[in-house]
């Protein structure tokens, strides 16, 4: 079962758009409805000291399977572009860092989520940000103009991964740091398994293996690639997105639960550009 490029983002886009539009629901998730799967998803992977003085929908609307800003190191007076940003969690939160003399650009490709996160920026009173809409295919920026990337569980949702990691190094000055949160597969999957729309835009079928992860990186230009995973989901978690899944003929929903059990899992991924 595949799908092209263009049927991937689209499908992408509508529940990014919707969960723009619901933000003051509860539970609100990229990976499948409700709660998603699992515990690790949203808004409880930061520290209550970092989203107290930030607008509750910024808060909300956080989608992501990590805390990318707890991940990299940023200095004031950086630039920092943060890959699918949102509702705008993660921008806001590195603007805090960078300081008055630093840049953050947060770019969506979801008018949806751009009109929320410039609220939510203007409710913060944060100067220092700027919402871009564009795709994370074709980053709308000069060359070799950030030191540091962020993402929140958004590159394992592009269909072409190669053209992604290009232009993240293409963005990034020598020594720039890519440093974000990801869903990975732990094992590679039976073909038949791997193109359900649905568990794509869960953040589940589009994930790469750790190892090719790590060669994508590589083929792109990146060195000192580590890959950590922080959280395993098991059958009950993917069991969660069942009632999302339409399953093709010849398949049970009982043997999809079985194959990705606990073969997806959450990371950390960190890469530089070399000086």
């Amino acid at each position: 079962m595949t799908h092209s490029d263009e049927s991937i983002r689209s499908a992408v886009k509508s529940r990014y758009a919707s969960a723009a539009l619901s933000v003051t629901a509860s539970g609100a998730s990229c990976c499948g409805p409700g709660a998603g799967i699992g515990e690790g998803f949203g808004a409880g992977l930061y520290e209550v000291n970092q989203t107290d003085e930030l607008p509750a929908r910024a808060v909300l609307a956080s989608l992501g399977c990590g805390n990318p800003t707890a991940l990299a190191t940023l200095s004031a007076g950086q630039t920092v572009l943060d890959l699918g940003s949102g509702g705008g969690i993660d921008v806001l939160l590195s603007a805090r860092r960078v300081g008055p003399t630093g840049k953050v650009y947060g770019l969506d490709m979801t008018p949806e989520m751009i009109d929320l996160a410039r609220r939510n920026q203007a409710e913060a009173g944060v100067d220092n940000a700027e919402f871009l809409l564009g795709t994370i295919e074709h980053i709308p920026l000069p060359d070799e103009s950030v030191d540091v990337i962020i993402s929140n569980c958004v590159i394992n949702l592009a269909a072409d991964k190669d053209v992604v990691l290009a232009e993240a190094f293409r963005v990034l000055r020598p020594g720039g740091l890519f440093a974000i949160s990801d869903v990975v597969m732990l094992r590679t999957l039976a073909e038949e398994y791997r193109g359900l729309m649905e568990l794509w835009t869960g953040c589940v079928a589009g994930a790469l293996v750790v190892d090719d992860y790590h060669a994508k990186l590589g083929a792109a230009g990146f060195v000192e690639t580590e890959i950590t995973p922080t959280l395993v989901h098991d059958e009950a978690a993917v069991r969660q997105l069942s009632d999302a899944i339409t399953l093709p003929e010849g398949l049970s929903l009982e043997e999809v639960i079985h194959e990705y059990d606990s073969a997806v899992a959450n990371a950390f991924i960190r890469a530089r550009r070399p000086l």
